[in-house]
């Protein structure tokens, strides 16, 4: 084996990102609403050019990231897409994973949700961007209890979080029972979208 080799997941099109440039976001104050101090934000747009965005000037000072990207179904919604090809959705995610790795302080973690169709596969890829050393842990919530299986397989009764430190090293859970109440409540939210959809 070379010594500059490393294992890595492969995929058509990987490296062959386009080259994002710096943005701005600008404001339109007709949308805004509430105390403008807060320093919260809405923002309405292609995630990965405002992710761009923030990146200038929130880098290295997020503590916490839950993100709940498409799970490649390959289901069509009203609003987007859920079933494209499986390089395709890597190609999609692993830039804003770059991106989402960079806003993250040093002792910040990212929360990922997705089920069986893409985990295993994204585990992989954040294994390669945040470093195999910084997976914290995998977050197995239950999907609604449904009793009747009419499928020919197996039904999937549960989706995953997957856990990543920017730095494991002296990483820690701090308020873990906030936590998980948190956790539970983007579970209940999930669920209940899923029902609408």
């Amino acid at each position: 084996m070379k010594p500059n080799q490393k294992l890595e997941l492969t995929w058509i099109g990987k490296g062959q990102e386009p080259k994002l440039e710096p943005r701005i976001l600008i404001e339109q104050p007709e949308y805004s609403y509430g105390n403008p101090d807060t320093g919260n934000m809405l923002i309405q747009g292609d995630n990965l050019l405002a992710l761009k965005a923030l990146e200038q000037e929130y880098a290295g000072k997020v503590k916490c990231i839950y993100i709940d990207p498409p799970y490649n179904t390959g289901n069509a919604f009203e609003h987007y897409d859920d079933g494209i090809e499986h390089s395709q959705w890597l190609n999609l995610i692993d830039p804003r994973l770059k991106i989402l790795k960079n806003l993250l302080t040093t002792d910040g973690s990212i929360w990922i949700s997705i089920d069986a169709d893409e985990s295993h596969y994204l585990k992989v890829l954040c294994d390669e961007i945040f470093g195999r050393q910084n997976f914290v842990d995998e977050v197995i919530w239950q999907r609604a209890y449904s009793p009747i299986n009419l499928k020919k397989t197996l039904s999937r009764s549960h989706d995953t979080i997957l856990v990543y430190a920017k730095n494991s090293t002296g990483f820690e859970l701090n308020n873990a029972r906030y936590l998980i109440l948190l956790i539970r409540l983007l579970c209940v939210a999930r669920s209940l979208n899923n029902e609408r959809l």
